[in-house]
């Protein structure tokens, strides 16, 4: 490791920077949009009961609110209840708006990587060839010189790539779930409304 740092020069430090950045995100939101902490499968039908039952006291329904992101929608739809149906869903938008950026948090930094980290590789190169055309000499360049700048360009371009490339699929990934939460979410609020309107 130590070689390969030593080969890559100084441009490969805010690469690694950048990987580390990259992968606090991915570990990140893959613990954080479990579906078990975001839409646990069993709460719209416990809160039906709750309802069914007479037992959607406003303690209950803060307690529901702070379970979880599909908790904070099912509240507002029991909270608003009495609203006409285009104010309902208007309140439950609002809701639902806060939710949606709570999940999509770091995503688009995670974005920002896949973005930066090619560029950031190019620099390296950039930096590389700059090295290889200093060594050059009309009478004869050193040829370990000439190595020197090779290996910084092709380790920083290739380093970068091996960044961008998990990071963007990552992002693809995350913003894929995020939007299957969402969905998810709105059509137990759908359900839930159906069935008090009901």
């Amino acid at each position: 490791m130590q070689s390969i740092v030593s080969d890559a020069g100084w441009p490969i430090w805010p690469l690694f920077a950048l990987s580390v950045a990259g992968m606090a995100i991915i570990i990140e939101r893959f613990l954080s949009l479990q579906t078990k902490r975001i839409a646990p499968p069993e709460l719209s039908a416990q809160v039906l009961q709750m309802v069914r039952a007479g037992l959607d006291q406003p303690q209950a329904i803060d307690k529901l609110q702070s379970s979880s992101p599909l908790g904070q929608i099912l509240a507002q739809v029991l909270r608003k209840r009495h609203l006409p149906q285009a104010e309902l869903r208007l309140a439950v938008e609002d809701v639902g708006r806060d939710v949606a950026h709570g999940l999509q948090r770091y995503l688009p930094a995670l974005g920002t990587v896949a973005t930066i980290a090619p560029l950031m590789g190019l620099f390296g190169t950039v930096i590389g060839m700059i090295e290889i055309f200093a060594a050059y000499q009309p009478d004869g360049s050193d040829p370990s010189k000439l190595a020197r700048g090779i290996s910084v360009a092709l380790y920083n371009t290739g380093f970068g790539i091996l960044i961008a490339v998990p990071a963007m699929i990552a992002h693809r990934h995350f913003k894929s779930r995020v939007e299957g939460l969402l969905l998810q979410m709105e059509q137990a609020a759908r359900r839930l409304n159906d069935a008090i309107r009901a």
